[in-house]
C-alpha cells in the first residue's frame, strides 16, 4: 500500500527471490487453483501517484498479474483488511492471542498491536524451520534476500528451541 492505495511492488529489500517449492505445497496450490481460478488484477507499479517525467511514467505503468489469493470480490487483498478480518481472528481462534472485545460503539476492529503476532511471523517460522531441519545457512540467506549469511544466522538462531540436540545425540551415539 502506498498512501492508502494498492499497487504492485517488489518485496522487502526490493529483491526478487527464487525459493524451492516443496511438492506438498505445489499440490496444495494446484488444489486451491482448481477451486479458485487465479484472477488477473491490474494495479499501478510501485507508486500510484502520477509520474512527473516520461521515465517515471515508464517505471510506474500498471501491471497485470494473475493472483492466487484474492478477497471476497476477487480483487487484490488489502493487507489491513486481511490483518483485521482474517489473520488476527485466526490467531484468536487458535488461542495464540486474546479474542477481540465485541461491542465497540463505532464498530471498529482494533487488535492489540504486536510485531510478534503479525503476518511477518511466518517468515520467521519458515527460517527457523529450515535451519532446524539442517538447511544450509547460505541457501536460506539467499531465499530470504539477505546478502550476508551471518546476518541470517544472527537474526534467526534464537528461534531454534531444539538447537544443540543433534550435536548431543551425535556424541551420545559415539559412546553408546
Amino acid at each position: 500500500m502506498v498512501r492508502a492505495k494498492l499497487c504492485f511492488a517488489l518485496p522487502k529489500g526490493r529483491k526478487v527471490r527464487d525459493v524451492p517449492l516443496p511438492a506438498s505445497v505445489a499440490r496444495a496450490i494446484r488444489q486451491h487453483m482448481e477451486q479458485f481460478a487465479p484472477v488477473p488484477v491490474t494495479l499501478p507499479w510501485d507508486d500510484p501517484t502520477p509520474a512527473e517525467t516520461p521515465v517515471g511514467a515508464k517505471h510506474r505503468r500498471p501491471r497485470t498479474y494473475s493472483l492466487l489469493v484474492t478477497g471476497r470480490e476477487r480483487k487484490a487483498v488489502n493487507r489491513n483488511y486481511f490483518n483485521s478480518y482474517v489473520w488476527k481472528p485466526a490467531l484468536a481462534a487458535a488461542g495464540v492471542i486474546a479474542p477481540l472485545e465485541e461491542g465497540s460503539a463505532d464498530g471498529a476492529r482494533v487488535w492489540e498491536p504486536s510485531r510478534e503476532h503479525g503476518f511477518h511471523a511466518l517468515r520467521h517460522f519458515y527460517a527457523s524451520e529450515e535451519l532446524e531441519a539442517g538447511e544450509s545457512i547460505v541457501s536460506l540467506a539467499r531465499w530470504l534476500g539477505h546478502s550476508d549469511p551471518g546476518f541470517t544466522l544472527r537474526k534467526y538462531s534464537h528461534f531454534l528451541p531444539r538447537a544443540g540436540a543433534r550435536g548431543s545425540a551425535a556424541i551420545d551415539a559415539i559412546f553408546v
